[in-house]
């Protein structure tokens, strides 16, 4: 998800909250009050079926597990995460794997084959320069003989024993488990799926909104109420996915001064500031349903690296209608604003429980965590108001 350092809702309806488990908060349906804002929403394809807020579980449980493995979003959803993150990339024959970037360097045991060690190669990718393994280099059949691996071993040692244990998964083999699994739970398994570099695929003609459409269509997921969100930092990936689904669509969003790369490549003068401007958020509305901003977005770091005074954003969005995803929350200190840090080893969870209070309390409808056990317990902490 993270689209920087790593590339890197609310509202519901009808199944009930006693599927959804305790304190499930529940909105009435269309034009329904939003709990925690007071927000009236007239669009009601925003994931009306969910709690809130919401725990949407970051490539899964990647806290735990290798990132966009199967063995990473069961987990994800055994612990109760209320929506599983997959990001899409396509292979050199057209399918779409799960995989956060197209370099597979990290994510993959694939320099261990020397049979792909003459794939090899240096890229520009959305105006980086990568040197690496890249899925569009190999056939899906040539992918599958690879097996995953974490991606910060140094930071999640724990996860390093898992190594080679699943294969990369496509994301119709995704959809197959999201279906056998809502079957036996009687509750559809929501996802989250984003589009990764579609301007850069497309130029390759490996272009991802089409068969992504293809693939939700043929599933049962492309209409209006269907149990997932897409994603991307590219809005005019959203646009085209408009014209082919009725699903709920979300705009992800960098640091302020950065450009999405459909803009760079058209030369729309326009960054993030002017996105979330008024002006910039009735332009998004048009077409999707909500925005992902980074956390810093919603409370800003300060020179120190502490949180400090949450902005505006979030009642922002919800004037222009649109529910917001930031993200990610993740347990390491590494990752947490350093008053919520604990001690001093960086790999060592810190106070992520208070981080977690911290946002929930600005009304966001959701958020990205890489431990949704984590954030589900903090969430029924704020529900209770033991924060």
């Amino acid at each position: 998800m993270e689209q920087s350092q790593e590339q890197g809702p609310r509202r519901r309806a009808l199944l009930g909250a006693a599927a959804l488990g305790a304190g499930a908060a529940v909105l009435g349906g269309a034009g329904g009050t939003a709990l925690g804002t007071g927000v009236a929403r007239a669009d009601d394809r925003s994931g009306r079926d969910l709690p809130t807020p919401t725990v949407i579980a970051h490539r899964g449980t990647s806290g735990y597990r290798p990132e966009h493995t199967l063995g990473s979003y069961q987990l994800a959803l055994d612990m109760g995460a209320h929506v599983i993150e997959q990001d899409l990339v396509p292979t050199k024959d057209g399918h779409l794997v799960c995989r956060h970037e197209n370099d597979i360097t990290a994510t993959t045991d694939v320099a261990d084959h020397p049979e792909f060690a003459g794939r090899k190669t240096t890229k520009e990718v959305d105006g980086v320069s990568i040197t690496g393994w890249f899925t569009e280099d190999f056939t899906l059949a040539e992918l599958k003989t690879l097996r995953a691996t974490e991606r910060i071993p140094d930071v999640r040692q724990r996860n390093t024993l898992y190594d080679g244990r699943w294969e990369v998964p496509t994301f119709e083999e995704v959809l197959r488990w999201a279906e056998r699994e809502g079957r036996r739970r009687g509750r559809p398994v929501w996802l989250h799926v984003e589009t990764k570099h579609p301007t850069y695929f497309r130029e390759l003609g490996l272009g991802l909104e089409e068969p992504l459409a293809k693939l939700l269509r043929r599933h049962g997921r492309h209409r209006k109420h269907a149990p997932n969100f897409l994603q991307s930092f590219e809005p005019t990936s959203m646009e085209r996915l408009a014209g082919l689904v009725d699903c709920p669509r979300v705009v992800l969003l960098d640091s302020p001064d950065s450009r999405p790369w459909d803009f760079v490549e058209t030369g729309d003068p326009r960054t993030v500031a002017d996105l979330v401007e008024p002006e910039g958020l009735k332009w998004i509305a048009r077409f999707a349903q909500g925005i992902g901003p980074s956390l810093t977005m919603i409370i800003p770091l300060d020179e120190d690296g502490a949180l400090g005074e949450p902005t505006t954003l979030v009642q922002d969005a919800h004037a222009a209608g649109l529910i917001l995803h930031p993200y990610t929350v993740r347990n390491e200190n590494t990752f947490l604003p350093t008053d919520y840090r604990v001690g001093t080893d960086p790999n060592a969870y810190g106070n992520a429980f208070g981080v977690f209070q911290r946002y929930f309390e600005t009304g966001i409808d959701g958020i990205f965590t890489d431990n949704a056990d984590t954030g589900l317990l903090a969430r029924e902490d704020f529900l209770a108001g033991r924060g």
